[in-house]
């Protein structure tokens, strides 16, 4: 008969004492529970005691937790958070430097449990620390000298702690003094400080600045661009991501019309504060920086890094927004003058009318000739093609840069498509604006970043107008394929679909320079195009005809079963999932796998992300299958109701499930990428003994069957390969035939 389901048998640690083994019922208060245990151990005054997780994570045993403990766990006792955190408060203002450093060290270990940080910060904890913080350096100032390891390691523990304990988001960033935030600045302006302060100094200002609009505007004033660039400089690719991470924090807060600041202002760079954005990362300094020692210094670049480089592209690209959305008037002479620039440049050469009596309509009509060779809709006033948003004035834009900066492109590509007959002209006009709000489309501009993607381009931080380079560049292309195809007018849509393919084929090569995704294009021609093109069609070639669809309804449960065990084989090897929060920086990883005979998922808390599988036991916790009651996924998941950045963004909304077990119990997860999701749904799911529904289910299933049905379909000559082998036949009943070369 199986055990009750309230009834977990744990071990119990206490120093010095022999491990006692336990069954603990889930309906006692855990008050009782403690006392039971300290009444084995003859311990007195039970309520100083408190149970604890016996791995790494050291964390607190509550009635709110306490649904966690499975079959196994080993759990130590230990004393009660309220007593610790009293312990901690008075050891770390000890006078001595000894007492003051091993207390911080313990401080900063478990700071990081919930229910010991709430007592600490009852205490008025944070206070404590802010003021050692502040006051600490001058305090000791003397003793840096004689004591330096000392003190560093002091003011390391000091600002983990604190790290750790506002992570908790218990107390509000608004709380904090100036003294304090120049203080840490300080830190981070330092020109040789430990790598481990300045971490976490940088750390924090991006906590304030992600968390407070008004310590925004004081961790602005106190940091410049100068004092950030040493920090890219280094060869610590950790310290290069925090100090991006705090870039792209100030980039992110910053209030618009600071974002768009000109990039011809004549402020110095080394003194300009990190609001004024758009002047910083439009400067070459900045930029060939991260590029000369980020992207290609002679390392790999993690995974984080990454990540903080795809969220620096995204907001850069999200300068455009403004330009993107904004409509052309057609009143507005300034917007205008620039209609006659491209005009201008195209037809310089040709003679322009004298301006006597009757010239005006003559000037019209020869404006709307030349308007129509521009390619744009609207030949009389081209200002209304520029009305529609996107991509509203930056199609102008764009134009404008070509028609400037590739001045010989421009005008080889305006003549040679005026000369052609109206039917097989590529609309220079026409082209660009829609191209323009496609590349918008590809790039997401306007877009917030996703906290999961690290998908960045190295090309477009090699020019400081990377995406007007980036429209040249499609725009010639453009104008080739359209040649490639001998396109008419009626064309146009399918021509933007080609170009389109081609240029996100190449993106996914990943060229590092402008110049490597220009000859990434070349080779993907018009004739390149239609060749992959047939040879997918080929690959996923659909058959129609009624014996064919009733052969695959019948292989169909086949293949689903071999997808279904594949699903499970994953599970088995398990997934490294990222446990997310307002810091990015201090990564928290999980793995999750189920059992070889699976009936168990294994999952447990890691210091840092696994090189290959995990075994099963050392991961601590285990969740029966047969206890799980339900898969969510999407905005259904508790962790997605929940108030916070993660419910904004859709990417992360998109790759979010949880496990529903017990009556609240719960296990959240969020896949590293789309592949992962639904690999662990469908597994899940399938566990249960539910369809899997997952987009990668449907096109494995379309692939096996197409790829299965081709072998049946395989001409064999009319020759029936029959179930079983044929029999051996009787030997002979003389060998007479044999022929003896002998």
């Amino acid at each position: 008969m199986p055990p009750p389901a309230d009834i977990v048998k744990v071990a119990i640690e206490w120093p010095g004492a022999y491990p006692k083994l336990m069954e603990i019922d889930q309906k006692k208060p855990l008050s009782a529970i403690i006392k039971e245990v300290c009444d084995g151990w003859s311990l007195a005054n039970h309520e100083y005691f408190a149970l604890q997780h016996a791995d790494s994570s050291n964390f607190y045993i509550t009635e709110k937790n306490r649904n966690e403990i499975k079959n196994g766990t080993i759990l130590r006792l230990t004393t009660s958070p309220a007593q610790n955190a009293h312990q901690l408060h008075e050891r770390i203002q000890s006078s001595s430097m000894d007492a003051k450093l091993e207390a911080l060290k313990d401080l900063a270990s478990l700071s990081r449990d919930v229910t010991f940080a709430q007592e600490f910060i009852n205490l008025d904890g944070i206070s404590l620390l802010t003021q050692m913080v502040e006051s600490g350096t001058e305090r000791y100032q003397k003793l840096q000298k004689i004591m330096k390891p000392c003190f560093g390691d002091m003011l390391s523990f000091t600002l983990t702690a604190f790290v750790e304990l506002m992570d908790h988001g218990i107390v509000s960033w608004d709380t904090f003094s100036v003294a304090f935030i120049k203080k840490i600045a300080s830190f981070v302006n330092k020109s040789a400080i430990d790598v481990s302060i300045l971490q976490r100094s940088l750390a924090i200002l991006e906590s304030m600045v992600l968390n407070s609009h008004d310590l925004y505007q004081k961790v602005a004033q106190e940091i410049t661009i100068g004092q950030l660039i040493p920090h890219l400089q280094g060869t610590d690719q950790e310290i290069q991501t925090y100090t991006i991470a705090v870039i792209n924090a100030l980039f992110l807060k910053a209030p618009d019309e600071k974002r768009q600041v000109g990039v011809e202002s004549s402020v110095d760079i080394l003194d300009c504060p990190l609001t004024e954005m758009a002047n910083l990362l439009a400067q070459k300094q900045l930029r060939s920086i991260i590029l000369t020692h980020v992207i290609r210094a002679q390392r790999a670049i993690n995974n984080e890094m990454a990540h903080q480089l795809y969220v620096l592209q995204v907001l850069t690209f999200n300068l455009l927004e403004d330009r993107m959305m904004t409509k052309m008037d057609p009143q507005d002479q300034a917007q205008r003058d620039i209609i006659f620039e491209l005009r201008r440049i195209a037809f310089d050469a040709e003679s322009e009318p004298n301006n006597s009596s009757g010239s005006m309509e003559k000037r019209k009509s020869m404006y709307t000739r030349d308007y129509k060779k521009l390619g744009f809709i609207n030949h009389v006033n081209p200002a209304m093609d520029f009305t529609q948003t996107p991509p509203g004035m930056l199609a102008l834009d764009n134009m404008l840069y070509f028609a400037k900066h590739h001045q010989d492109a421009y005008i080889r590509i305006v003549l040679e498509n005026s000369s052609r007959e109206d039917k097989h002209e590529c609309p220079f006009g026409r082209s660009s604006i829609e191209l323009t709000k496609m590349l918008c489309e590809i790039l997401k501009v306007g877009e917030l970043p996703s906290e999961t993607c690290n998908d960045f381009h190295p090309m477009f931080f090699t020019h400081d107008r990377s995406f007007e380079e980036f429209f040249c560049i499609c725009i010639q292309l453009l104008n080739k394929t359209w040649k490639e195809m001998r396109a008419t007018s009626e064309d146009f849509n399918k021509v933007m679909q080609v170009v389109k393919e081609q240029v996100m084929r190449a993106l996914t090569t990943k060229p590092s320079s402008l110049d490597q995704f220009k000859s990434k294009l070349q080779n993907l021609s018009y004739t390149e195009i239609l060749k992959i093109r047939q040879s997918e069609r080929m690959n996923q070639e659909d058959f129609q005809s009624r014996p064919i669809l009733e052969l695959k309804e019948k292989i169909q449960p086949e293949i689903l079963e071999l997808i279904k065990q594949q699903r499970l084989n994953r599970l088995v090897e398990g997934t490294c999932f990222r446990k997310l929060n307002c810091r990015r920086r201090q990564d928290k990883f999980w793995y999750c796998r189920l059992s070889p005979n699976h009936k168990v998922l294994h999952y447990g808390d890691l210091e840092e992300s696994p090189q290959g599988e995990v075994p099963h036991d050392s991961l601590q916790d285990k969740l029966p299958v047969a206890d799980i009651k339900a898969v969510v996924t999407g905005k259904d998941c508790p962790h997605m109701k929940e108030k916070g950045a993660l419910k904004q963004n859709k990417e992360v909304l998109e790759l979010a499930f949880s496990i529903l077990y017990d009556s609240n119990c719960q296990l959240n997860f969020i896949a590293p990428d789309k592949h992962e999701y639904c690999i662990w749904t469908d597994g899940l799911n399938a566990l249960l003994g539910k369809d899997m529904m997952s987009d990668l289910t449907r096109n494995d299933l379309d692939t096996l069957l197409s790829m299965e049905i081709k072998l049946r379909l395989l001409d064999l000559e009319n020759i029936q390969i029959p179930d079983a082998p044929p029999p051996i036949p009787k030997e002979p009943s003389n060998y007479d035939f044999v022929y003896d070369c002998n």
